[in-house]
């Protein structure tokens, strides 16, 4: 077999897949840059705010003692507050 007999074998989607596939996962990379974006904007002061209450839920649980049952409950009140936005 010469190499134009193995090229009139295989069909042109063997042939051009992989570039068809990265065409595909570089569309689907830059739509989910552009929503990222848009949440950015749309909800990024809220998700700022989420994320800090958050951070302070783990730290108190990390802080441990008595403090910790009282602050945890205020802070997800807080959470919970957030979430009902």
């Amino acid at each position: 077999m010469t190499h134009e007999a193995d090229d009139a074998e295989t069909s042109p989607r063997e042939h051009f897949g992989p570039w068809v596939w990265t065409a595909y996962r570089a569309y689907n990379e830059l739509l989910r840059e552009k929503v990222k974006k848009r949440f950015e904007a749309q909800e990024g002061p809220w998700m700022d705010r989420l994320a800090d209450v958050l951070v302070e839920i783990v730290n108190a649980r990390w802080e441990g003692g008595r403090k910790k049952g009282r602050e945890e409950k205020q802070l997800l009140a807080k959470l919970d507050q957030l979430l009902s936005e």
